[in-house]
């Protein structure tokens, strides 16, 4: 065995008490490497890691967790992602989506990290989607600017990087806010209806298969820019229909409506997803159908309800 083989990566987790972090931290609880969990609450929603209470926003308390780790990778899933708050939290929506991203990336570059990052489909304006990697991003809103701008930061501080593009995220987090499939399903079990908008289109994305594209850059260490999404592209209320059909739920209580009749306070991208040909040919990325991905949220999340 190779000497390189024998030594364990350290990997520095920012955000694991989200949705995102969460599953994550679940995939590498099992693999030999050195795994040390960070959010902003004072407790790790999950057990069995070794946690550290951070506010990313906080320049020295940021630089010193990495120093003090000395990591190879820093994942860094925590985001400001309430997009319509983000119009209003102008101030909080930077700190968190940029000048953390800054503090990670200064450290970074003093000790040689890979930084992975998350970024979003709502770098662009939804006119001529899907999406690749190498097309010109123009945000609607003042969420897409500030996931603009946190690549941007990335290239500027010249460290090593890979940057997800991934959008609309679905899966089996246990804590926190649910994802949209946990939204529509609990609402429709409770003969609840559900306005569900016709005309923004993406390809959803499913939360494991974003970790096994991380798993893949960690194993790889490639870096540069990778679209990560689902093989469907639809639209929202298509995909409520799928779920709707999947768990046997009342399809009539979803109500089609359009983004405009919603009078949302932040523009979204219509004709927005991401095309992942990049990430499939160089890093072997497969995702899961929509059917299959519901079906290992059933077994994890649904069995007893439903």
């Amino acid at each position: 065995m190779l000497p390189e083989l024998l030594v364990k990566n350290r990997i520095l987790v920012f955000g694991s008490n989200g949705m995102l972090g969460q599953r994550i931290c679940e995939h590498f609880k099992t693999n030999s490497l050195e795994l040390l969990t960070s959010s902003m609450e004072e407790k790790s929603f999950i057990e069995g890691f070794d946690y550290v209470q951070c506010d990313i926003t906080d320049r020295n308390k940021t630089k010193n967790l990495i120093y003090e780790f000395c990591p190879d990778f820093i994942i860094n899933a925590a985001a400001f992602t309430i997009v319509d708050l983000s119009e209003t939290e102008r101030e909080t929506a930077w700190r968190v989506n940029v000048k953390a991203v800054e503090f990670m990336a200064e450290a970074a570059r003093i000790i040689d990290a890979h930084i992975i990052h998350f970024s979003s489909d709502y770098i662009f304006d939804g006119k001529n989607g899907p999406y690749l990697e190498s097309a010109m991003p123009n945000p609607l809103g003042y969420y897409g600017r500030t996931k603009l701008a946190s690549e941007n930061v990335l290239k500027l501080y010249g460290v090593k990087n890979t940057i997800i593009r991934t959008n609309v995220l679905y899966g089996p987090a246990k804590f926190g806010r649910p994802d949209f499939v946990k939204w529509a399903v609990n609402s429709l079990k409770e003969k609840k209806q559900i306005k569900i908008v016709t005309d923004q289109i993406n390809n959803p994305t499913y939360l494991d298969d974003l970790v096994q594209a991380v798993d893949k850059i960690i194993e790889s260490k490639r870096e540069g820019i990778y679209n990560i999404g689902g093989r469907e592209f639809l639209s929202r209320f298509e995909f409520t229909q799928i779920i709707a059909d999947y768990f046997s739920l009342d399809k009539s209580l979803i109500i089609p409506i359009t983004t405009e009749e919603l009078k949302q306070p932040a523009r979204r991208p219509l004709k927005s997803g991401l095309i992942t040909i990049k990430a499939q040919s160089e890093l072997g990325y497969r995702p899961h159908t929509i059917e299959e991905a519901l079906s290992e949220m059933k077994k994890e999340l649904f069995e007893n309800i439903l």
